[in-house]
């Protein structure tokens, strides 16, 4: 029996795996196939420095130390970085030597995947040591699973709640912050760190006090809560952004269901952030296996419609809903091993709730049975269900996703949804049976609708391409020629360049102005809506799918796998390298203005009928109160609420109801990405059981 004690201090030039040209790496110890030691993460770092002991107990010499280093993805297969190996009956015992460990791909033996640097000593030791040995092995595979957030269960965690808690973050404000630019100020944002979960601020241009008036929510994985890392930097245009400085809150020394207000010193740099913290009880999200049903117990079912009942408007008006889906099975994968099998699993996902299913292994039509269950906060949101092949030292391989919109689900129904590609804009292999239920309370989900939309902490950064770029482009070159061919219909009245039509329209202006009324303007929006219904139920649907932008979307990922295939060629990103960051902007800017003009015409084509439905009440309100009511009084009543509204709520969020409600509204976009596609017969449900019992 030996004790190896391991120090690993450093890695140095290691492979970039992010796409910022970055890594978050970490590194595994195994002997004997076995893994002895996980390292914690070190975020965003080609170079990062652990300094973190080990102490390992070694039965035998003969089995080599296998030293392996990922790039942690959360919940994604981590990406590999390379190993490398550490032969124990090279070591001198009881002398510590400092060893170089040069990182491979057993793959790509060419690459230079970097530096390992360690100290190591080994003694011998006697069989009494071996209890805190496994005592400390045990510790840190118990941190280990908290640190990775590994979202697998055991089939004995039948129906364990993979979160114990939710803290909600309100950022107020800073004060008194480093100036970093040559103009005295700085243009802040903050980031925050809990675990895997990442956020970050709007950026508040030139102040050095920014109100930034932001919301929102964390999970907590632990009982005794956390730390979270808060860093507060200064956008810079074209070059690295400034560290301003740096503070933590550990959420063990706060008391739950109490809103705690919170000013911290900034470390490494000055000035305060002021937050409001408060951590409540944790929310239904949970898996089970599919002999484990809520809405199949009668009694856990009537409890969970008595929750959502409208006689409990009022009560916690966040939980809006009742989602659970059973991810029954695949069929007709693809193969995505040199075998021809895959080992799939499935990632549920909704909003920044991320859930897994086990592997099946070497299977292209597996089995899981699982069921998923969510609390609904938000009734516009969509439901990803996205199939991987694992890899054991690779990320894992897209086999395809499909994203279903909650207000289109039919509850009850077992359907088999055919995969999409990443892009959600074509058909890839196989189909997945899904049955999915939700039950939601619709005046909390009404309301709802008028606040903020909550931020995704996973996101794909934004890439610069140019066939984005065009899309968006003609996108909003199709919202401008619609007013600019308004404006030149308009002048031809004015014109007379039809008598008839400019007669028409001269009579229509006279009796409009001569008769108008304030309340006039919401009651023409609600005729065209319900003129718009009328024709859709008759079956004179004026909705049109834009084919321009679908096959815009499949060029892009057509020239994506080109890229993929082809990274040595130049081409337009290259050449534009320089002012990637302004192009970008301009890129995101003419996706914002575009979307906004899709969402207003698709709010009044019924695209969405909850969201159409909610706009005629509104506007039947509106109508009402600018029938009755002078308009004096209504704007006394609204200067009246701006004025002292920082004094009845000085943390209060500013929101505009208008913009909220139409950010629930698809873009013409996110329809053809929504939009279902039509399984093969032979895939159906009906049949195959047929098929087996025949």
């Amino acid at each position: 029996m030996y004790q190896l004690d391991i120090t690993l201090r450093r890695g140095q030039s290691l492979a970039a795996r992010d796409r910022g040209g970055t890594s978050d790496p970490y590194v595994k110890f195994k002997i004997g196939g076995k893994e002895v030691f996980r390292s914690k993460i070190i975020y965003k770092n080609l170079n990062p420095v652990w300094e973190e002991k080990a102490s390992i107990l070694v039965d035998h010499l003969r089995e080599p130390l296998y030293v392996k280093v990922f790039d942690y993805d959360f919940g994604l297969q981590d990406d590999f970085m390379g190993s490398a190996f550490l032969d124990l009956t090279q070591l001198e015992l009881n002398r510590p030597i400092d060893v170089t460990l040069t990182l491979k791909d057993p793959h790509y033996p060419d690459h230079d995947l970097g530096i390992l640097f360690l100290s190591v000593i080994l003694t011998p030791k006697e069989g009494e040591h071996r209890d805190v040995t496994m005592l400390m092995r045990k510790s840190w595979k118990r941190s280990s699973k908290f640190q990775t957030q590994s979202l697998r269960l055991s089939d004995a965690h039948r129906k364990s709640h993979l979160w114990r808690g939710i803290v909600s973050i309100t950022l107020i404000e800073g004060r008194d912050l480093k100036a970093m630019d040559s103009n005295g100020l700085s243009d802040p944002y903050v980031k925050f760190r809990l675990g895997h979960q990442k956020y970050k601020s709007k950026i508040m241009p030139k102040t050095l006090n920014p109100q930034w008036r932001e919301q929102f929510d964390f999970h907590l994985y632990e009982e005794r809560g956390g730390i979270i890392d808060i860093t507060a930097w200064d956008k810079d245009a074209g070059k690295r952004d400034d560290f301003i400085g740096r503070c933590q809150v550990d959420l063990s020394g706060l008391s739950r269901e109490q809103t705690h207000k919170l000013e911290l010193q900034l470390e490494e740099g000055e000035g305060h952030l002021v937050l409001l913290v408060t951590l409540t009880a944790s929310a239904t999200v949970s898996i089970s296996d599919l002999s484990v049903n809520s809405l199949e117990d009668q009694k856990e079912r009537e409890e969970i419609l008595k929750r959502y009942s409208p006689l409990r408007i009022f009560h916690n008006l966040k939980d809006v809903g009742f989602l659970q889906v059973k991810v029954i099975r695949a069929e007709g994968l693809m193969a995505a091993d040199v075998t021809g099998k895959s080992d799939p699993f499935c990632v549920v996902e909704l909003n920044n709730d991320r859930l897994l299913t086990h592997t099946v292994y070497k299977n292209l039509n597996p089995e899981w049975n699982k069921v998923f269950t969510f609390n609904i906060k938000d009734i516009h949101s969509v439901l990803e269900v996205t199939v991987y092949d694992e890899d054991r030292d690779r990320s894992a391989d897209f086999l395809g996703r499909v994203a279903i919109p909650l207000l289109s689900i039919q509850n009850g129904e077992q359907k088999a949804y055919v995969l999409k590609n990443k892009q959600l804009t074509g058909p890839t292999k196989g189909v997945i049976y899904l049955e999915i239920d939700v039950i939601f309370n619709a005046v909390k989900a009404s309301l709802r609708t008028l606040i903020p939309k909550e931020q995704k902490y996973i996101e794909e950064e934004n890439r610069l391409s140019k066939q984005l770029l065009l899309r968006n482009f003609i996108r909003t070159k199709r919202c401008v020629m619609v007013l600019i061919n308004a404006a030149y219909y308009v002048n031809s009245c004015f014109d007379w360049d039809s008598p008839p039509r400019s007669l028409a329209a001269f009579v229509l202006f006279l009796f409009v102005v001569w008769n108008f009324e304030l309340y006039m303007i919401p009651l023409v929006l609600l005729l065209l809506l319900t003129w718009n219904y009328f024709l859709i139920i008759s079956g004179k649907d004026n909705r049109q799918r834009d084919t321009v932008v679908e096959d815009m979307l499949e060029d892009e990922e057509e020239e994506d796998d080109r890229d993929d295939k082809d990274s040595e060629k130049k081409g337009f990103i290259n050449k534009i390298y320089a002012i990637q960051e302004v192009c970008i902007s301009v890129q995101n800017i003419l996706d914002e203005v575009a979307s906004f003009g899709e969402r207003i015409k698709n709010t009044f084509n019924w695209t969405v009928p909850f969201l159409s439905w909610l706009a005629i009440v509104a506007l039947c309100v509106f109508t009402v109160i600018l029938y009755f009511i002078p308009l004096r009084y209504i704007v006394l009543v609204w200067g009246i609420n701006k004025f002292t509204k920082k004094l009845r709520c000085p943390y209060a969020i500013d929101n505009n109801e208008l913009l909220d409600f139409l950010s629930r509204v698809p873009s013409d976009v996110q329809v053809v990405q929504y939009q279902e596609l039509k399984p093969d017969p032979s895939h159906s449900p009906c049949k195959r059981k047929k098929n087996n019992l025949g």
